[in-house]
């Protein structure tokens, strides 16, 4: 008799290895986190490796896992693909339409020259309009005021769509002349110096003072900034040390090499960076284009 298999499995499987995240993945399957824990506990079965295992506060692919990610994310793909309506074609030489994009400064400043390269060469109608990011608020989204939002998926908006465009991380960054570089860095030299981070909220502490807290140790912040571009410069200006994602820190920010980058000495969370959009544009075409050019181009750029 042959085996019946779960199509269900293999999309859960996909959205498990992108998010490493119980919590995260039942959010996009929109399922309770027990029910997922219990998805999991199939796909353990079915593959016959733990798949995700845990490694202090987060989850880690096995190396079967790894090697299983890419080809489960394109053969989930081609089945959703496979049983969705044909979708209508499009003409980017005649698209002639008005993209808003909602992203932070740092998304805009690294990625928004090639995208908007890309698109004036393929569709010289298309205006991209990239608008500031204060928040997660998912109703710009749902009403339409926005077509598309770049940043780390969030629980308030279950529905939304999302693809992964890259996986960041956080790192340590001062100037190059600071007496904390040139050894090793500990947790506590790195506790000991003063610090500057970047939050729309205000907020002053996050995930590497958690884990610092952990040892008994805690850094004092002097300085909180809206965007991790304010962060750097004020950096590079300087005593503090700023807290910011490695792919904030490139040739542009980093002028005349003046600020240098170290690894971290406590574990923080890694940071999936994603497109989200409403259900109601997947299956438009010009969206689904702008889309494709937006992770061709991040891809390339990145």
């Amino acid at each position: 008799m042959t085996k019946t298999i779960d199509l269900n499995l293999l999309h859960a499987l996909d959205v498990l290895l992108t998010e490493r995240s119980v919590t995260a993945a039942a959010r996009r399957l929109g399922l309770s986190p027990s029910a997922t824990s219990r998805t999991l506990a199939r796909l353990r079965v079915a593959t016959g490796d733990a798949l995700l295992v845990q490694a202090g506060r987060s989850l880690v692919t096995t190396p079967y896992a790894e090697q299983l990610a890419e080809r489960v994310h394109i053969l989930a793909q081609e089945t959703r693909t496979v049983l969705t309506p044909a979708l209508g074609h499009v003409e980017p030489a005649l698209l002639n339409r008005t993209f808003r994009i909602r992203a932070n400064e740092g998304f805009v400043t690294l990625f928004a020259p090639a995208l908007v390269a890309e698109i004036a060469k393929a569709a010289p109608l298309v205006r991209l309009c990239f608008v500031p990011k204060p928040d997660k608020n998912a109703t710009p989204l749902r009403d339409g005021t926005i077509d598309l939002e770049i940043g780390t998926t969030g629980a308030s908006a279950p529905e939304m769509k999302s693809q992964l465009i890259f996986r960041d991380r956080f790192i340590g960054v001062a100037c190059k002349n600071h007496p904390l570089l040139g050894k090793p860095v500990t947790p506590q030299l790195y506790a000991a110096c003063r610090h500057v981070v970047a939050s729309r909220r205000g907020a002053s502490k996050g995930p590497v003072d958690d884990a610092l807290r952990d040892l008994g140790l805690r850094r004092e912040v002097v300085a909180i900034v809206p965007s991790f571009l304010d962060a750097l410069n004020i950096a590079r200006n300087s005593d503090l040390i700023a807290l910011v994602p490695s792919s904030s820190l490139d040739t542009q920010t980093n002028r005349a090499n003046s600020l240098q980058q170290f690894e971290l000495p406590v574990s923080t969370p890694e940071l999936a960076i994603s497109a989200m959009w409403h259900p109601r544009l997947d299956s438009d075409p010009g969206h689904r284009w702008l889309r494709q050019k937006l992770m061709a181009t991040c891809k390339t750029s990145s």
